[in-house]
């Protein structure tokens, strides 16, 4: 479990919560089932008309993406890249073979029997980018769906503060309780633009920034696999290695060395 992630969700509603009982507001007049139903129902049905089931199934994948721990392996990979560079310049690409058959990492056992086969580098290239643009498109989907729900959140909730306005309109016979009638109906409101811009348009942003960084690792193993087919010296290697390398954790920027590996 991502612990940052948890404890901003829960620092944002302690401080909508707690700054709206600060200012005299009632339990009361902050939980309105109605209005959470309007909002909350109302997205969950536009998101359900605007995607088809087999992309609302990955919304579990996206969650645990969102919340879990992320393990990026960047600085065991790259001197894992630069241990086998030293075994490729005595022995060539073939000393790698059995490493490449049991390696664990799939990116990296494709790009490895890709050179040892003796494909082409631009070939390998290739290959290796449409790997990553998958895996790209794959959590960009992901964030898709959290993107549509922090848009239809905001407008639910007009749509629900407009129905409570009708019905305090419709009862203006009554104005002693024409002031909490009107602040029932800007719950919906709250209520939409809260959940929007404290979960959805969050959780969105965090798949983006995790998908950043996983697609940097996998350019810095393509960078690395395609030096191994080269015969770079193992010190060229790790100045490569370097340039990926660096924020706390063994991280680059989330969007990695500009165009690094050739990509655009």
């Amino acid at each position: 479990m991502d612990v940052t992630s948890i404890i901003g969700l829960i620092a944002g509603l302690a401080a909508l919560i707690g700054a709206f009982f600060a200012e005299g507001g009632t339990a009361q007049g902050l939980l309105q089932p109605n209005a959470a139903l309007i909002v909350f129902g109302g997205t969950l049905a536009a998101v359900l008309i605007s995607f088809p089931a087999a992309r609302l199934r990955t919304i579990p994948a996206a969650l645990r993406m969102a919340f879990g721990r992320f393990t990026g392996r960047r600085e065991e990979k790259a001197e894992e890249i630069i241990a086998m560079s030293a075994i490729s310049r005595r022995g060539g690409v073939l000393g790698l073979e059995q490493r490449a058959e049991q390696h664990p990492d799939s990116f990296t056992r494709d790009g490895l029997l890709l050179i040892i086969d003796g494909n082409d580098p631009g070939q390998v290239r290739e290959i290796l980018e449409l790997e990553m643009d998958a895996k790209e498109a794959k959590y960009e989907g992901y964030a898709k769906i959290f993107e549509a729900a922090g848009g239809y959140a905001p407008t639910m909730g007009i749509i629900g503060t407009v129905m409570g306005l009708i019905r305090v309109l419709g009862t203006l016979t009554d104005p002693s309780h024409l002031g909490s009638s009107i602040a029932v109906a800007f719950t919906a409101t709250l209520y939409g633009v809260a959940s929007a811009n404290l979960i959805f348009l969050p959780i969105a942003s965090k798949i983006k920034a995790r998908c950043q960084s996983e697609i940097g690792e996998m350019e810095m193993v393509m960078v690395g696999i395609l030096s191994l087919q080269n015969g770079d010296h193992p010190l060229l290697v790790r100045k490569k290695m370097s340039a990926f390398l660096g924020n706390g954790e063994g991280y680059a920027d989330v969007e990695g060395p500009p165009n690094a590996g050739g990509r655009p």
